[in-house]
């Protein structure tokens, strides 16, 4: 008696978006084989004492310092602490810290809210669509048209002065951050106040209650209406300019995508997105950002994982050909400054990229 062989399933057909979509598969692998996608908790919670303590330090030389102009340096170090602090929200709003969601979102919500004076419920539904669509042209907000333009031919039509601002953008780029501050604030108001379904509203209005209102309202009352208002002012700018000049390093002069453009996650992803040399300080004074190439591939790694995972997704970019970008930080500057003006004079193409251009 003969048994006859049982049908061979059939296989899936292999097309070039198979391809590109098991790439990304295959990169993971390799990820999770190298024990890079678990949990740091540990690490988090060293970093976020390490925030606690600088806090305290500032407002212990804030209430201790007394009528001193050395006070606006101390105006300054709350500056760089409430941007670390963002850091820290932003990785538990990536789900990075704790294996539940809604650890993640608690963290995030009162180191956010509380801690830097940002909306998490703003902040997430903001930096979620970016992930999604990087550089995608009217599906990322971070390169929608506003002070600035960042996508060529929106420059046109600009008269006066705001016209005058446009054709020097490049040039003003880091003194507008200045204002950076105050707008990333009045945002998260707005959010909490006009948009529907935000989880938590009234905690979070809470939160951001206490820090914006009641921070100043300290600060005034230490120094005084003139000390206390130059306080303030070196405060916001630089926590502004530090903001600024941490994120716009990661996309801003990369290519631009239209949104109709077929393109699987990964090399949407690399191809838009610029890593940043350094060592271990740039690392800590972009709170990781620095690895913006592995942060959107793996938008779930823990931050203090992506030096590791770098040469693995350079290694497999490689060998696919998928250009990997990265530069210095001030060679980033340079390249953002010079688009930034190439674009406010009409000069700039989205599409002169060669890069983008053969997946149209």
């Amino acid at each position: 008696m003969t048994t006859e062989a049982p049908p061979r399933p059939a296989r899936q057909r292999r097309t070039a978006r198979n391809a590109q979509t098991n790439d990304y598969f295959e990169l993971v692998e390799r990820a999770n084989a190298a024990g890079l996608m678990g949990r740091r908790v540990g690490w988090y919670v060293g970093r976020t004492l390490a925030f606690t303590a600088a806090l305290a330090v500032a407002f212990v030389l804030l209430l201790t310092l007394g009528d001193t102009w050395w006070q606006l340096a101390v105006a300054a170090l709350f500056g760089v602490v409430f941007t670390q602090g963002a850091f820290l929200a932003h990785d538990g709003g990536h789900q990075q810290i704790f294996s539940s969601g809604r650890r993640n979102e608690w963290f995030s919500r009162i180191i956010g809210n509380l801690g830097v004076g940002l909306s998490i419920g703003w902040w997430n539904r903001k930096h979620n669509k970016h992930h999604g669509n990087p550089n995608v042209i009217g599906k990322d907000g971070d390169i929608a048209t506003g002070a600035l333009v960042f996508v060529p031919g929106e420059e046109a039509g600009r008269t006066g002065f705001l016209g005058w601002v446009t054709r020097r953008q490049g040039w003003l780029f880091f003194p507008m951050l200045a204002l950076f501050g105050p707008v990333l604030h009045a945002n998260s108001v707005q959010t909490l106040a006009t948009t529907p379904a935000i989880k938590h509203r009234a905690a979070e209005s809470v939160l951001l209650g206490i820090r914006l209102i009641g921070f100043p309202t300290l600060v005034l009352l230490t120094l005084g209406p003139v000390l206390g208002t130059a306080f303030m002012l070196v405060q916001l700018a630089t926590f502004g300019v530090y903001m600024g000049a941490t994120f716009a390093p990661n996309h801003k002069g990369m290519p631009l995508l239209p949104k109709d453009l077929e393109i699987d996650f990964l090399r949407r992803q690399v191809l838009t997105s610029r890593n940043i040399r350094g060592g271990r300080f740039v690392a800590w004074a972009m709170g990781g950002l620095n690895y913006q190439v592995e942060h959107h591939v793996f938008p779930r790694m823990p931050s203090v994982n992506l030096r590791q995972v770098r040469p693995i997704v350079q290694e497999f970019c490689a060998e696919r050909g998928i250009p990997y970008t990265e530069t210095g930080l001030f060679e980033s500057y340079g390249i953002i400054v010079e688009y930034l003006n190439r674009v406010g004079l009409g000069h700039a193409d989205p599409m002169d990229c060669p890069i983008v251009a053969q997946y149209r």
